[in-house]
This record gives structure tokens, sequence and C-alpha cells, in this order.
């Protein structure tokens, strides 16, 4: 099961990455006299708020989100459980800044925009903490042992589940001490 688990999302992630190519490095013909780089964070968000109307900037700013929200979905399956959230942010920003690279150095009427990569990064991140985290725990619990054959899994490795102190709902309250 784990192994099907973890071909499916490496088999979404080529998928996703062939999107992301397609909507990211294609020529923007009309934006061909315009388009210029952006290394000052905040820049691009600024000109969104002072130039572009209001439906016009969420766009801008939703569609950069939304893009990298794929990331923060499927890369936890496919990374390990340690430090899972920091490695999702620092892949999607590597991946991200590659794009905004190639954009920038062979895409007609594109640029590097360090506004994109933040709020592409911002997506996955939003994208892991809403739903991508959960997606995570629950595949890599796939392998763990079935705590009713008797071991339970945790941090260190697997141990005997031992007897719990916790009184059980099913037994009987009303035995006394001396009737034990």
């Amino acid at each position: 099961m784990r192994v099907c688990a973890t071909a499916l999302a490496f088999v979404a992630l080529v998928a996703f990455s062939a999107v992301l190519a397609r909507l990211t490095l294609a020529p923007s013909h009309a934006s061909t006299g315009i388009a210029g780089a952006n290394l000052r964070p905040g820049q691009s968000l600024r000109q969104y708020a002072e130039d572009y109307t209001f439906l016009a900037a969420c766009k801008q700013i939703g569609g950069n989100l939304v893009l990298g929200a794929p990331f923060g979905l499927i890369l936890p399956v496919l990374v390990p459980r340690r430090l899972r959230m920091l490695r999702v942010v620092v892949l999607t920003g590597l991946v991200m800044v590659l794009v905004e690279m190639a954009q920038g150095a062979i895409v007609e009427g594109r640029a590097f925009d360090v506004d994109d990569v933040i709020l592409n990064t911002g997506g996955a991140l939003v994208a892991y903490v809403l739903l991508g985290r959960k997606i995570g725990r629950r595949f890599h619990h796939l392998g763990d042992p079935d705590p009713a054959a008797g071991t339970v899994t945790r941090r260190g490795g697997t141990k005997k589940a031992g007897r719990s102190r916790r009184r059980l709902p099913w037994r009987n309250r009303s035995t006394s001490k001396a009737g034990r």
C-alpha cells in the first residue's frame, strides 16, 4: 500500500511539474518590452496594489499562491518525517528560484521576480499547514504496525503495548478494591 502511495505521489509530482513548466516557461509576447527583473521583495506586490485593478491584483497574487500549493500537498508524502515542513518550504523555494531563473534567462517576455518565489513558496506552506501535514502523517503511518497486534510505533522505534493506567470504559466501576 505504501509503495503504491509513493508511486502515485511521484506521478502526481511529475504531472504537476509538466503543468508548472507549461504555465511558467511559455513565452509572453505581449510582455516582451515591459518585463523586467525584480530582485526587491515586495516591489511587485506594491505594483499590483497601485497599478492593477483589485481583481487583477487578486488574480496575480492568488495565482502565484495556487501555483505553489501542490508542493505543499505532494512533497509531505515524498520527504522524510523529520523536519518535513522545513523541507517542503526549502524544496519549493529552490524549485521556484530555478523556474524564475529560467524565465529570466531563456523565456521571451518573462523575467525573474522574487515576489513570485515568495508567493509560490507561501502557497506551498499554506497548503502544507491546511492539508499536507495530515496527508503526510497518514501516509507515513501506513507502514506502522497495528496497535491491536500488541505493538505500537513510537519515535524511537517499536515497543510492546503496555497496560494503560487509565480506567477503561467497559470495566465495572462498582467493584471495590477488596473484591478484586
